[in-house]
């Protein structure tokens, strides 16, 4: 959650420097205009904004993200690594095994599935349409769609669903915590500072202290300044892709295997309710996955320009459409600017 919130603020940078900072207003907004600063302190006050942290402060939050990798590599390197390392090496050739058999029944429940191979749904439905021939449905989601040809060479091709499908599952959590902070408050379940996703980037960018969760004092960089965030959100994420990039080999010394691929890992740690042990419903859900995936990053080009318009959040955008759907729309909006 703490990576979420972190990512929304970070993105919320943009809707700021568009604004030209003038007043917060999202619906004065113009990609093409960009209004000058009154005076040059004013500027440097607004830009110290981003950095406004000690070196205490910037220092703690360094060596706090640093603890996940120390500990790995000590534990690595300690008697307990060697003993941990010397117990998967007894039990790897059997997790080999299984891993194998399970690759068998997943080939042959996706060559039985109705979501892949030539007699899978195109994107066109019943329309005849010449869909290219390398798109031959062995991945999910392929549904033919490839009018750029960026998939003909097969490297491209894995490469950019491996893309794909990580923005998916990020665009997915970070709905979730759009939505979530923006209901709780509306529901009056919980309080936040600022519910509405945006306006927490922007608030952090005139230097405000948040409270994390919305949890009073509890301030996990709600104090520090965007780019000591920035800093820690991408020394923390070093560990997982890592871990997700090397697959089998990379949580070894702490005797965890993972027995899928870049993709999908498998293992206690990317797998705890063990949702893939049936080979059939696995591959049905890796179907519902992309496609919820692509939904969600659609849905944040609309987060996007509802708060460029209107200035609030999407559940309250929401509400006002079905409160009076004729009223307020994207045309009303419109005409109105």
């Amino acid at each position: 959650m703490a990576q979420i919130g972190t990512r929304l603020r970070l993105s919320s940078i943009s809707s700021s420097f568009l604004n030209g900072g003038g007043g917060g207003d999202p619906r004065s907004l113009s990609i093409f205009y960009f209004r000058p600063p009154a005076n040059l302190t004013s500027a440097k006050s607004r830009s110290f904004t981003l950095c406004k942290a000690s070196w205490q402060e910037l220092a703690g939050v360094l060596v706090f993200s640093a603890i996940p990798f120390t500990v790995v590599k000590a534990i690595a390197n300690s008697p307990l690594g060697e003993s941990l390392q010397r117990q998967l090496l007894e039990k790897k050739k059997e997790a080999l095994d299984n891993s194998s058999k399970f690759r068998a029944l997943a080939n042959k429940a996706r060559n039985e599935s109705f979501w892949y191979g030539e007699d899978r749904p195109r994107w066109l439905g019943p329309i005849p349409y010449d869909y290219p021939e390398y798109l031959i449905g062995e991945l999910p989601g392929d549904y033919g769609f490839d009018i750029a040809g960026l998939s003909k060479d097969p490297v491209d091709f894995q490469k950019y669903f491996n893309f794909e499908i990580l923005h998916a599952r990020w665009a997915m959590l970070a709905a979730l915590g759009v939505v979530v902070p923006e209901i709780l408050d509306l529901l009056g379940v919980s309080h936040f500072v600022e519910p509405v996703w945006w306006r927490v980037g922007y608030s952090k960018l005139q230097g405000e202290t948040l409270d994390y969760l919305g949890i009073p004092g509890l301030h996990l960089a709600g104090g520090q300044g965007v780019i000591v965030i920035a800093i820690c959100q991408a020394l923390l994420m070093v560990g997982p892709e890592y871990a997700r990039y090397y697959g089998i080999e990379a949580l070894e010394p702490l005797r965890i295997y993972l027995p899928g691929n870049i993709n999908y890992p498998g293992g206690v740690l990317f797998d705890p309710l063990n949702l893939s042990k049936d080979p059939v419903a696995f591959e049905e859900l890796k179907v519902k996955e992309i496609k919820h995936g692509r939904l969600a990053m659609v849905a944040w080009l609309g987060f996007y320009f509802q708060a460029a318009l209107t200035g609030k959040g999407p559940v309250q955008n929401l509400l006002e459409h079905l409160s009076n759907p004729f009223h307020n729309n994207l045309f009303s909006i419109l005409k109105s600017m």
